[in-house]
């Protein structure tokens, strides 16, 4: 492991983490524009963030350790998510670390915190908010693994580099069952992000609320993080889906002047990704909690419909 591999490295977990408000809010730009609306413009959510820093943080008097500690827990944890998926180039340091259930559990692992540290301040909407939680969860985790599993099966490897290795650097092969598990992993993007129809991230409605109504009770530096580290995990998904059906242009391995190409067609896959999520959120309604269960039960049989397509068809 070389100086200049391991600077790389850093330099792709700057990017991701810097990257990632500015993507939450050409998202929100977007919407803002096709709703016929001016928009705050893309780089507010930088401004939130400062903002949010700059205060002095306010915490209930029976709040434990966990609540303080949930925000940099679920920080590090989008971060780390996110710095493992190949971006740029597939032959990174941390590549060998980069499977696919790992990144399902650190997902988990962050999820679980910030349900625990919804409940543990004893409001009713933060419980509330963790129990709907956990219920998308318990739905969408399945879902999440079949597409993961659909793609191993593919290239012989649960390994995130080597499965776009496998779909990008080799032989162009049209996959009928990646037509599936990318429609899967379309609706449990949305889901896991608390995006419409699932949930609406801009709701402050407390019957509907998921996501909102678990840092309710977070303010200043620890709703900056919490806040940071949801625009970090809307980055990591959407990578995650672009490492997986359209990974053409990330550089392979040892290629290291293809870099700047591979960073170049990655701004160009982040902007269209975020004007089509924008897209579908303008068009979509939020559905009530309750259709959730056959929204992410429909992510989870075409999931497993991609499966059976490729045994079925062995490609």
């Amino acid at each position: 492991m070389n100086p200049t591999d391991i600077a790389f490295q850093l330099a792709q977990n700057t990017l991701v983490v810097l990257a990632a408000p500015l993507l939450m809010g050409w998202v929100n730009q977007c919407r803002a524009w096709m709703q016929n609306r001016t928009g705050p413009g893309i780089l507010q959510p930088y401004r939130g963030l400062v903002k949010l820093l700059h205060k002095d943080a306010v915490l209930a008097h029976d709040a434990s350790p966990l609540f303080r500690a949930t925000p940099y827990i679920l920080f590090v944890c989008m971060w780390l998510a996110a710095s493992l998926v190949p971006v740029l180039a597939i032959d990174l340091p941390l590549a060998p670390a980069v499977d696919v259930i790992a990144l399902v559990g650190i997902f988990a692992l962050a999820r679980v915190f910030i349900s625990l540290a919804a409940m543990d301040i004893g409001t009713s909407f933060g419980t509330l908010g963790a129990r709907r939680e956990m219920l998308v969860a318990f739905l969408a985790e399945p879902a999440m693994l079949m597409v993961f599993f659909t793609a191993s099966l593919i290239s012989h490897s649960t390994s995130l580099p080597t499965i776009v290795e496998a779909l990008a650097h080799k032989e162009f092969v049209l996959y009928p069952s990646l037509a599936f598990a990318s429609v899967a992993f379309l609706m449990v993007l949305l889901a896991e992000n608390a995006r419409i129809p699932v949930d609406n991230p801009s709701t402050h409605l407390e019957l509907t609320m998921i996501h909102e109504a678990m840092i309710l009770e977070y303010s200043a530096r620890h709703l900056a993080l919490i806040e940071w580290a949801s625009s970090i995990k809307l980055m990591a998904y959407v990578t995650i889906g672009i490492a997986l059906f359209f990974p053409w242009g990330i550089a392979e391995a040892g290629n290291w002047a293809a870099v700047p190409y591979a960073l170049f067609v990655l701004v160009l896959k982040l902007t269209a990704a975020g004007f089509g999520l924008a897209l579908l959120e303008t068009l979509s309604a939020k559905m009530r909690i309750f259709r959730a269960p056959e929204f992410l039960g429909t992510a989870f049989l075409l999931a497993v419909l991609g499966m059976l397509v490729h045994f079925l068809l062995e490609v």
